[in-house]
């Protein structure tokens, strides 16, 4: 076949196989229009899960008659004019590639009423041909009708799913867009039944119902709301704790700049701060807003515009990660918070209460741990335990109570019990004492664990060129992870050091691994992460274990302790430490009062 050029016809088709994948496509891309558009109101209508007709009424700025017909035109904007403005893109849409594409696989009815003209006018496409502006009663703003979606394409046609599965992604687009505007008003119908109505949330208050209505009244129960700003980022949303953990990536949400996309360095960056905190396998739940300079972020690297690209995205990707970290790492004493949740059946109000710091009276300690291995001795990093009070007679109801309360004695040689301002708590010992022995590891180590052991018998490695290219050229990082390395020849590298913590492991596979994640930048997460499992596993092994006998003070003790313990909710496994049955709940369970 010899080179031509394709219609246009087909040229949209083309271009509407990357922009229109199904309904919901279609209805995230009009959207999007309508908030280009200065839209505060925003009416959605489908029937049969979009296939049939989609409609998006919004009270924008609207579309001035003599532009209509070039609305539906091929990269046909009025958002960017030249280089300089697709460096740094502020709206949502940009390519002007929307709507005819929609239009070439679809029949679309275009009406608007642009502010200061006198009437509304209305332009008509089937695929082909677009009709001349005919005038049209319509208030201010922009209704856009798109019918028999496919219907010129029934190849495509065939790969749409049930109606129900079509209403749910569109329902779920609708929800992902709510989160990032709470600014503007929402409406859906479906088959000309209301489903889903929002109201304009300017305040924290309403934003919070708001996202009560969209993620569940559970997801806002447990979520916290973190705020920071530095070096022109600013990250702002709500995380939910890990106890809250989903076993599939479905409650995510990110956006950059009011644009909800799917960026892998952003969810990464939010997956390494809930590290140490999160169950096997389980997935966090959140919602993140960043902010840059429109310059340090290029989206125009996808055709659906859900990825994008950061020019430093080191920079993004440790500012997120140490901005989640610090939010989910705050102790019991720094503010106030929910407990983790008791089971279902129990659940209720929970009441907060005041959180202080409390004087210290005695100290008690364990035998400081040894690590043999690395010829060095921690600082008794063994449970340091700061007694404040233990009593076996009643309290004084004036005294201030600390967060976890008062112990009254242990369950099962398994849990301590313990009274505070709320109700009954209930701590699993071994679980809380693995935190705080974890804790107090990481930071005795922090300026140690990188230090270099050498080795008795070099290792030689051979690796590819890439790879040893990559030694050369980060041989200092490498020093700084705590590896002495050279290279020995075009293909061969010599390992005659190791961090110190490390010395006895699998050097091989670490150090390609290591090779790896320093070509991207990620050199001592890599280590970090090493060394945190060996961590772990000591203070697994060091912490208090079942059917320990404690006395009051060592239980008063170690609930302090965890009081003062960063991430103390959660074991290193990402089990719960502590839950709670407030007082209401156990008056509920015994029908006091009814």
């Amino acid at each position: 076949m010899a080179i031509h050029l394709l219609p246009s016809q087909l040229i949209d088709q083309i271009a509407a196989g990357e922009i229109v994948e199904r309904p919901a496509s279609a209805v995230k891309e009009l959207i999007e229009n309508s908030l280009d558009a200065g839209a505060k109101r925003i009416e959605i209508e489908i029937q049969a899960g979009g296939t049939q007709l989609i409609r998006v009424r919004d009270d924008g700025v609207g579309i001035a008659h003599e532009d209509l017909r070039l609305a539906l035109s091929r990269h046909a904007t009025s958002k960017i004019a030249s280089l300089k403005d697709l460096e740094s893109v502020s709206t949502l849409g940009f390519r002007g590639e929307a709507l005819p594409s929609i239009a070439s696989v679809a029949q679309l009815k275009l009406t608007s009423h642009a502010r200061g003209e006198e009437s509304g006018w209305s332009v008509e496409a089937d695929g082909s041909m677009v009709s001349d502006p005919r005038p049209a009663a319509h208030p201010v703003g922009t209704t856009i009708e798109v019918r028999d979606l496919f219907f010129n394409t029934p190849a495509r046609r065939k790969f749409l799913k049930t109606e129900r599965t079509e209403y749910s992604h569109v329902d779920a687009a609708l929800r992902s867009l709510a989160l990032g505007r709470f600014d503007v008003e929402w409406h859906l119908k479906h088959n000309q039944r209301p489903m889903l109505s929002l109201p304009a949330a300017l305040d924290r208050e309403r934003q919070e119902a708001r996202l009560a209505r969209i993620c569940g009244e559970t997801f806002l129960e447990h979520a916290r709301y973190l705020e920071r700003e530095i070096e022109g980022l600013r990250l702002s949303g709500w995380l939910a704790d890990p106890t809250f953990s989903r076993s599939q990536p479905d409650m995510q949400h990110t956006f950059v700049n009011g644009r909800y996309v799917r960026d892998k360095v952003l969810r990464h960056a939010v997956r390494l701060g809930y590290e140490d905190v999160l169950f096997h396998g389980r997935q966090p739940a959140y919602i993140v807003f960043l902010e840059l300079d429109l310059r340090r972020v290029d989206v125009n690297s996808h055709p659906a515009k859900l990825e994008i690209r950061f020019r430093d995205s080191k920079l993004v990707h440790d500012f997120v990660f140490r901005t989640v970290e610090a939010a989910l790492s705050s102790t019991l004493n720094s503010h106030q918070r929910d407990a983790p949740q008791p089971p279902a059946h129990l659940r209720g109000l929970m009441p907060g209460s005041a959180r202080k710091d409390y004087p210290v009276s005695g100290v008690v300690s364990q035998n400081p741990l040894r690590l043999a291995e690395a010829g060095a001795e921690t600082r008794k990093a063994a449970s340091v335990y700061q007694i404040l009070h233990s009593r076996t007679g009643p309290r004084d109801t004036d005294e201030e109570m600390p967060p976890l309360g008062f112990a009254l004695g242990q369950l099962l040689g398994i849990y301590i019990l313990a009274e505070n301002n709320d109700g009954l708590i209930i701590v699993d010992m071994h679980a809380a004492h693995e935190r705080v022995m974890y804790e107090r590891l990481k930071h005795a180590l922090a300026e140690e664990r990188l230090k270099t052991q050498p080795l008795l018998v070099p290792i030689s490695l051979k690796v590819a060129d890439h790879e040893a290219q990559v030694l050369e050229s980060t041989g200092e990082d490498l020093e700084k992870l705590g590896f002495t390395a050279i290279r020995r020849g075009l293909n061969e590298v010599q390992i005659s050091g190791v961090p110190s913590l490390l010395q006895g492991v699998e050097v091989e596979p670490l150090f390609r691994d290591v090779l790896a994640d320093l070509s991207q930048d990620k050199g001592l997460r890599r280590v970090d992460f090493a060394i945190n499992e060996l961590l772990a596993t000591m203070a697994c092994h060091s912490a208090i274990r079942a059917n320990r006998q404690l006395e009051l003070e060592e239980m008063n003790a170690l609930l302090r302790e965890m009081e003062t313990t960063e991430k103390s909710d959660q074991c290193n496994h990402g089990r719960p430490t502590w839950t709670r049955i407030t007082v209401n709940e156990l008056d509920r369970l015994f029908l006091r009062g009814q």
